[in-house]
């Protein structure tokens, strides 16, 4: 009996049902229609396949064919992903273009690699060699920042190294033969496939240590993250959610940056690829996108691409964090990810969870963030990598009630919750540090003791400590005004005033302001707390007019403390003749 072809039965926005899909597989890719579109496999039931399918589905209608290509929805991986901008299920948008013009034909296919492009392929190893899975077997100079590691295919132990080829090579050519352990030989090339869904190997997770500097004052004094980590950044619309995740794209310590425009609106995403290939690195000097792999996926672009785009996006990180880097995934926004799963879930007529988001949200969630990390690499190097995941969460109206902000509250430890009432008074990044946390604390304890300053922790909680008592004295000068304060709350006001305005306020369009290292935003910290410290020895005198504190000339100086300069040597001898003249002063009072 011949079996019958697959054919669609049931179109439903992005949800195309197929009958006669027995020999299919759960996340197989399928081509539906006579365009060919690209779908991936979400249910199967009784020989009816439920396809999610990456592109629009006007005109598709029953009785078309549908041809599974028996593989899982997977990304190429290889030299040529850095400078590369993909849409969510990366193809590469130049290539699109070339194709099909700057609206993109439906069914159209692109490699996520250059297959005709030749790279300088280096070895590591000689003939004879023994090797296993993740072991570097050459190297590829992919662009003057990152060198980019060939690595033996997951899966291959104890193999020896029959030949190997130095020289001019594309990603399909064959680069070297192993045979392993069994006798079977391996043919080894610069590219390789791996499925999104399923996170990469590696030996061990390790305890993050090392902070990921970002340049932000706010974020690497007060609610830090590590390489490794994940974080959440919920805000309201305008509160400068994009912006903040711009700056760490820009300004942060990883070695390699994946940027994911995930359901963003185009003119957003469009100022993003205009400005990112202008953009100077300020660790290296050479220009910001050949560390930087872009995904874009606009919220005019099919729904069901958003779900892939996140996932294609964490693989390409976690691929060059097996090599030894140091990755930065930003996910801009989780949101509309999540909003893409409740559109699939409801086309499903799965049993809805809250607000309509599918009883899984949370799972998913996890599974994401799971995926960051500081790891023991596969490989007999030794090598340690890290994948830090920041994701973007645009919550209703600003209400961190809702389920993806709880979801994602869940399984970050590092929260940077931005305030519309601080962005409305022109305070960026509007980061509100009532309500932010960071639980990375007593992991950089000992880092931030022995590289930055042993007294590091002491002036971070005072810090911490005025803003918190000024939101409380805010609420009593409401009530009864300023007058009926004490000497020493109002220090504390005009302290906790400064630590605002002076240390948090920073801006993002100024190159001297932009980025502050962390031994900087010490000195300027404990610089604006010397008011307090010193201020301190003179409230209790009950003769002592605060007004002759207020006017004193170093106070007007602790308004210019970001234009500090530390020495070339990196010795703090402006900010400590800043804080000797605050001494002086107040003691002459």
């Amino acid at each position: 009996m011949n079996q019958k072809e697959p054919v669609i039965v049931k179109v439903s926005g992005p949800l195309v049902v197929a009958e006669n899909m027995h020999h299919c597989k759960m996340y197989e890719v399928v081509r539906v229609g006579e365009e060919g579109l690209v779908g991936e496999i979400i249910r199967l039931e009784r020989g009816n396949a439920f396809i999610q399918v990456y592109e629009e589905t006007a005109g598709i209608g029953p009785g078309e064919i549908v041809k599974p290509t028996g593989k899982t929805l997977s990304v190429e991986l290889g030299p040529g992903l850095l400078e590369t901008i993909y849409d969510g299920v990366q193809r590469p948008l130049k290539v699109l273009e070339e194709k099909s013009g700057h609206f993109l034909a439906r069914g159209i296919s692109a490699d996520g690699l250059d297959h005709a492009k030749k790279w300088d392929f280096v070895p590591t190893v000689s003939k004879g060699d023994m090797v296993s899975e993740g072991d570097i077997i050459g190297t590829v100079q992919e662009t003057s920042l990152i060198e980019h590691k060939i690595m033996v295919s997951v899966g291959i132990k104890n193999a020896k190294v029959e030949s190997i080829e130095k020289g001019q090579h594309t990603v399909l050519d064959k680069i070297a033969v192993l045979v392993d352990e069994n006798g079977t030989k391996h043919e080894l090339t610069m590219h390789h496939y791996w499925p999104i869904r399923n996170p990469r190997k590696v030996l061990k997770k390790r305890v993050p240590e090392e902070p990921l500097r970002s340049g932000c004052r706010s974020i690497d004094m007060f609610f830090p993250i590590t390489k490794g980590g994940a974080g959440c950044i919920p805000g309201p619309f305008g509160s400068g959610k994009t912006v903040t995740q711009q700056s760490l794209a820009k300004y942060c310590d990883a070695q390699v940056i994946v940027y994911i425009g995930c359901g963003e609106r185009g003119n957003e995403m469009t100022e993003v690829l205009n400005e990112f290939p202008h953009l100077t690195d300020p660790n290296s000097g050479e220009p910001l996108m050949r560390r930087t792999v872009m995904i874009a996926n606009t919220s005019n672009m099919p729904v069901a691409a958003r779900e892939a785009s996140v996932y294609t996006g964490i693989t390409i990180a976690e691929y060059y964090r097996d090599m030894g880097y140091n990755v930065a995934l930003l996910a801009d926004s989780t949101s509309r990810w999540a909003e893409a799963m409740r559109e699939i879930s409801g086309r499903l007529e799965e049993m809805p969870g809250e607000e309509g988001y599918p009883a899984y949200l949370g799972s998913k969630t996890a599974e994401f963030y799971e995926r960051a990390g500081a790891v023991n690499c596969l490989g007999s190097e030794g090598r340690q990598g890290s994948l830090t995941v920041v994701g973007a969460v645009s919550p209703p109206g600003g209400d961190l009630s809702e389920p993806v902000s709880q979801n994602t509250l869940r399984v970050t430890k590092t929260f940077w919750g931005l305030d519309a009432k601080l962005a409305y008074q022109r305070h960026f990044p509007a980061i509100n540090w009532l309500k932010s946390y960071s639980l990375y604390l007593p992991n950089l304890d000992k880092y931030m003791k022995e590289n930055v300053a042993s007294d590091y922790w002491d002036v971070r909680g005072l810090g911490m400590s005025l803003l918190q008592q000024e939101s409380k004295l805010e609420e009593i000068v409401k009530l009864v005004g300023p007058d009926a304060l004490s000497v020493r709350e109002k220090l504390i006001l005009l302290v906790a005033k400064s630590i605002r305005e002076d240390f948090l306020y920073q801006d993002s369009f100024n190159p001297e302001d932009a980025y502050t290292t962390n031994q900087k935003q010490y000195h300027m910290l404990k610089t604006i707390l010397a008011i307090y410290n010193e201020g301190l020895k003179l409230v209790d005198r009950e003769d002592f007019d605060f007004a002759k504190l207020e006017a004193l000339p170093s106070i007007q100086k602790i308004a210019k403390v970001k234009e500090l300069k530390m020495d070339e040597s990196g010795k703090a001898t402006a900010f400590e003749h800043v804080q000797s003249e605050i001494a002086k002063e107040i003691a002459s009072l």
